[in-house]
């Protein structure tokens, strides 16, 4: 049986290229749950997240990758998160029908945007055109302007799975254009069912076993959402209690429903009141202090 919700990285020996390749079952079955959209968007979907878990394991930091891809066309916006122990969520837009075709099909005039947001320090974004035959060619146009590193990825996504492979040059890597060019084209060689069906090890031998190549441990991915009461409490002090008690003088409550997981989340005018008071008395201890 094909090693299930697990990111495996590798590195080529002798030259300077690393590599990725990830397999998204129940993590993707468990991420799509509460997403709705044709069967194309929720590919696109699936490829997305194969996409930022591999790509958050490039850096080291620790914190959260967010692939946005939005657009004018019927397919609306993807949006795919993936945090440094491989916990992933994501959210999908689109209409009823969404053509095959190009990017540019799909999205109409769109964009690609990539965030890194660290626990400490400031986020760092990326932003690129949506552009290109498929999700893989437009993270590469952002490798390409952005990063200046060597950087190819193949993105795959059926009903039950979603899988990917990325080759990247090391930043200080000590081989030779050829050495890239060579493991490019047997990477190349890839085939959807080879991707969703092989163990990493059988993948990886078939396409590379010219290459002296080290295999590490399986890291688990799994979903996970982080959304959670006390977030949305931060987000509800933010809007000031007077926008506040506008919405509860006509609704009467306030409902706040998490995109990525449905969870629902329900504060009434108590609830508000409690967490407007408990920000005054945190700001007078603050003062005080």
């Amino acid at each position: 049986m094909i090693e299930q919700d697990v990111l495996r990285r590798f590195i080529f020996e002798d030259i300077g290229v690393r590599g990725t390749w990830v397999n998204l079952t129940q993590s993707w079955q468990a991420a799509k749950l509460h997403q709705k959209g044709p069967e194309i968007a929720q590919l696109q979907l699936g490829q997305a997240l194969a996409a930022v878990v591999m790509l958050s394991s490039t850096i080291k930091f620790k914190g959260s990758m967010i692939l946005q891809a939005q657009g004018d066309g019927d397919l609306k916006a993807l949006v795919a998160q993936s945090t440094d122990d491989q916990k992933i969520r994501g959210l999908l837009r689109s209409e009823q029908h969404v053509p095959r075709g190009t990017l540019e099909d799909q999205f109409g005039l769109g964009r690609l945007v990539l965030t890194i947001e660290p626990d400490e320090g400031n986020p760092y974004q990326g932003v690129v055109p949506l552009q290109g035959k498929n999700l893989a060619a437009a993270v590469q146009t952002y490798f390409e302007q952005s990063e200046q590193l060597n950087t190819r990825l193949w993105l795959f996504a059926n009903e039950t799975s979603a899988a990917g492979l990325l080759i990247q040059e090391l930043p200080a890597q000590n081989g030779e254009f050829d050495d890239w060019q060579r493991i490019e084209l047997f990477a190349n060689t890839i085939t959807e069912q080879e991707a969703l069906t092989l163990e990493c090890e059988e993948l990886l031998y078939k396409l590379f076993n010219e290459e002296h190549l080290r295999l590490f441990d399986a890291e688990p991915v799994a979903f996970q959402c982080s959304c959670s009461k006390h977030r949305i409490e931060r987000t509800l002090r933010a809007m000031g209690r007077e926008e506040l008690e506008s919405i509860l003088l006509e609704f009467g409550h306030i409902e706040v429903d998490c995109e990525f997981c449905n969870e629902h989340y329900n504060f009434d005018c108590v609830d508000v009141e409690t967490l407007l008071s408990s920000e005054t008395q945190l700001d007078n201890s603050e003062t005080h202090h």
